[in-house]
């Protein structure tokens, strides 16, 4: 189970208790946080942590803003049926409106209330929910989602994360949660507790930490509104997975379909996921001030996504990377050539679009 940390409101605060084993800066020391684990039962018998996850819910419900954890990133959630609450996140992240949002679920049957799924979307979801895996359907004419989840568009983008901990928050709120990535909009996402109290502080109501993401990159997008299937975003499913799946191919989408032409998809802005300092792709050496992110056996590497040349490694560390290396005050950042397969489309499409000017 995760724990749960209140954004800073003012600092200098004493401490919650002792935490042995954390190294490395003190995020923790305003005394914000209350600490893991907890262990065994409290008043009445519920455990802290329940009630803690009770505390999360009952804000969402209520119109709050909770960061949580997914296997992808860190998301910004709020009750997906509440005006109010969506606009709320927009507000948070400086977030343009034309740009649709996620919403989450704790299983399909919940995610079929508001969308119209046929039989891909059925194949898909049986193999891949829970898990990195976006949908975008039709939207049901019943369906009590906020038009601002969608953006005015006819349809939703639906998913039903791994994460343990997400998934007993969303069992536990009873709404669907619109959840983008719990930074300022245009800027690195996050993949730690950490990462989000740095970008977004006291504009969330409560932060749940459960960890490092797993996958550390935003879900695959799959369109399966328009007849054909239209990969949106790549993610932590590759094109050729879902394509041996669905057995047919998945299209790239439109090249126009990004900035202010109503984008069907998160992800698709042509400056995203970017960092302060300029990003460099497919280095091979570095200038002077630049620092090198390194993919494989590289000298030089001021840190390395994957020694040994890992995929799935490098994704799982590129945000935080990419985070760190920001902190240096270099030049500019400079990445080794990262090969297009499988994952790597989407590690390039997050590093593009992070380099672009």
């Amino acid at each position: 189970m995760g724990y749960l940390c209140r954004p800073r409101r003012a600092a200098g605060r004493r401490r919650l208790g002792a935490h042995p084993e954390r190294t490395g800066p003190d995020l923790w020391s305003t005394g914000r946080v209350l600490e893991p684990p907890f262990r065994g039962p409290g008043p009445g018998g519920v455990s802290e942590a329940s009630q803690r996850l009770a505390e999360a819910a009952a804000r969402l419900a209520q119109g709050g803003l909770v960061a949580f954890p997914t296997e992808t990133v860190y998301g910004l959630g709020a009750n997906a049926r509440d005006d109010h609450a969506v606009a709320r996140i927009f507000a948070a992240k400086g977030r343009p409106r034309f740009n649709p949002l996620i919403v989450h679920y704790p299983d399909a049957e919940a995610a079929w209330a508001d969308v119209v799924p046929e039989a891909r979307a059925l194949r898909l979801a049986e193999r891949f929910w829970p898990g990195p895996l976006t949908l975008v359907l039709p939207r049901r004419p019943e369906s009590a989602l906020s038009l601002l989840v969608s953006a005015g568009l006819p349809t939703a983008a639906v998913r039903v994360p791994a994460h343990p901990l997400a998934r007993d928050l969303l069992r536990a709120c009873h709404v669907p949660v619109a959840a983008p990535s719990a930074n300022p909009s245009g800027r690195v996402s996050p993949t730690t507790a950490r990462h989000v109290e740095e970008g977004l502080g006291s504009l969330v109501d409560l932060i749940l930490d459960g960890g490092p993401c797993a996958v550390g990159l935003e879900s695959t997008v799959l369109d399966l509104s328009t007849g054909r299937p239209v990969l949106l975003r790549p993610g932590g499913i590759d094109r050729a997975t879902l394509a041996q799946v669905l057995g047919e191919s998945v299209e790239s989408a439109d090249t126009s379909d990004h900035d202010d032409t109503a984008p069907k998809s998160p992800g698709r802005l042509l400056r995203h996921y970017a960092p302060a300092t300029p990003v460099r792709l497919n280095a091979t050496s570095v200038t002077p001030g630049e620092v090198l992110l390194g993919f494989g056996p590289v000298a030089g590497a001021a840190l390395n996504l994957s020694p040994r040349a890992d995929l799935v490694e490098a994704a799982a560390h590129l945000f935080a990377m990419l985070r760190a290396l920001d902190t240096l005050g270099a030049s500019g950042i400079a990445v080794s050539p990262i090969p297009e397969a499988g994952v790597g489309e989407a590690i390039n499409d997050r590093l593009r679009r992070a380099a672009r000017g």
